[in-house]
């Protein structure tokens, strides 16, 4: 069987191409990006071919699938309909793959692909694993029996799965482009949950989570002492977090990550639940942990001379502030410097003031004009970044123009924050720094 996939470059149809590739499936696709992403990193170690035109031939036996990134109108998607080739949305191709396997469903506004990413790393050390997530990293095997999947609630994709174990990290308003308001949210979200087949694993400390009519078995964990399993004794440390696991008021056990943040202990419990019920030994948990190292672009650490650079993928507030407040608790004694990239005009519009408080937890804050490729400009008259700059002190616009800009901050720690393309941004500073003089 042969798919194209169209979008191929995007985060999620990146880790599908690569899945079905591992699979035995014939794999190609089109993206109008033509400079190199992170993505395309697993592509090209596959050799699946991405083209950048239409004048490549496609098989007449071929099944389509592609991102929603891309308009009806788009002129590949066009194409390949005047062709009469079969087209099979992505979420649905995925659904029918890991309903080959015992698999995990984990969902959530925020976390998802933290909690995805340590439940695979455990698994992987302890007989391994298929997995896709969403940062542009996918792999499978027939042989493998656990699949475990980042299930995005985007235009509702995760309605088309079907997990035997799935989690829930927590609900808040986001792609209100696609949702009514929070209660469409919280019924999407409870839809996936009644439909996985064995056991739900959900944060009990998030309001929305707990207000879900769960006609399956669930467990709750959280800091609150309510919940099932209670997360207490937590270290924020330099080298990153400590706490107990308490089950039915009973140690479960202690566990220490490198990872920073009150969020990502939480993220790590409801990994450790999974592998818990899958039957691996706490002690497996406990060593598999120490050595986590996380997906792509989640708060990845990177030193030039004395500057420090983080490139994280949060885009909503939530996501901002909690990665601001991670990097003050690695570095408490640096300066902490915003640089984020708004990605949609819908969400900006939504989140402005909640943006201003998340942003305004760095020293200094600094944002890129809004990159959107699935909106309209012109559908949302006055909205732009500067909505935000206004609204806080000393912020300015920033390109890869102007990254000098950043001169002033060489000793403190630059947190590169969006969804969106930001290399280029990184790339441009690194150079920058690099050709500046050292001091004797």
């Amino acid at each position: 069987m042969k798919y194209y996939c169209i979008g191929i470059k995007g985060t999620g149809m990146s880790t599908l191409a690569q899945i079905l590739y591992d699979l035995g499936y014939e794999v190609s696709g089109y993206d109008d990006a033509k400079a190199f992403k992170f993505t395309q990193v697993g592509l090209e170690k596959r050799h699946i071919p991405i083209y950048t035109d239409q004048s490549h031939r496609i098989d007449p036996d071929t099944i389509v699938t592609y991102s929603v990134a891309f308009h009806e109108n788009h002129p590949e998607i066009q194409r390949v309909k005047n062709l009469g080739l079969k087209i099979v949305k992505y979420n649905e191709v995925m659904g029918g793959i890991i309903d080959m396997f015992c698999s995990i469903g984990v969902s959530g506004t925020h976390g998802k692909t933290t909690t995805s990413s340590l439940i695979r790393h455990v698994l992987e050390d302890n007989g391994g694993c298929n997995y896709f997530i969403g940062a542009g990293d996918g792999y499978a095997a027939s042989d493998n029996d656990y699949f475990v999947v980042e299930s995005d609630e985007f235009n509702r994709h995760f309605i088309a799965y079907h997990p035997v174990y799935s989690v829930i990290t927590n609900i808040e308003r986001e792609h209100m482009e696609c949702y009514r308001d929070i209660d469409d949210i919280r019924n999407a979200f409870e839809i996936f949950a009644n439909q996985t087949k064995k056991l739900v694993i959900a944060n009990g400390d998030n309001e929305e989570v707990k207000k879900i009519h769960y006609t399956k078995k669930v467990l709750f964990y959280g800091f609150g002492f309510t919940n099932d399993v209670v997360i207490k004794n937590l270290k924020l440390i330099e080298e990153g977090s400590r706490f107990d696991i308490f089950i039915d008021e009973k140690l479960y056990g202690s566990f220490e990550i490198p990872l920073f943040g009150k969020h990502m202990a939480a993220d790590a419990c409801a990994a450790i639940l999974i592998c818990r019920e899958l039957g691996i030994p706490k002690e497996k948990i406990y060593e598999s942990l120490k050595t986590f190292k996380n997906a792509k672009r989640r708060f990845a650490i990177e030193n030039i001379r004395d500057m420090v650079i983080i490139d994280d993928y949060a885009h909503h507030p939530t996501e901002i502030k909690a990665t601001l407040e991670a990097a003050r608790q690695k570095y408490p004694n640096r300066r902490i410097v915003a640089v984020f990239k708004p990605n949609t005009y819908s969400r900006t519009k939504d989140f402005k003031e909640e943006f201003v408080e998340a942003l305004s937890v760095a020293d200094r804050v600094f944002l890129t004009e809004i990159d959107c490729n699935r909106e309209n400009p012109e559908d949302y008259p006055g909205i732009s970044s500067k909505i935000i700059i206004d609204e806080i002190e000393g912020a300015d616009i920033i390109d890869k123009d102007s990254i000098d800009k950043l001169g002033s901050e060489l000793n403190s720690v630059i947190c590169f924050m969006s969804c969106a393309y930001i290399d280029e941004l990184i790339d441009g500073l690194k150079e920058y720094v690099s050709s500046i003089p050292k001091e004797d």
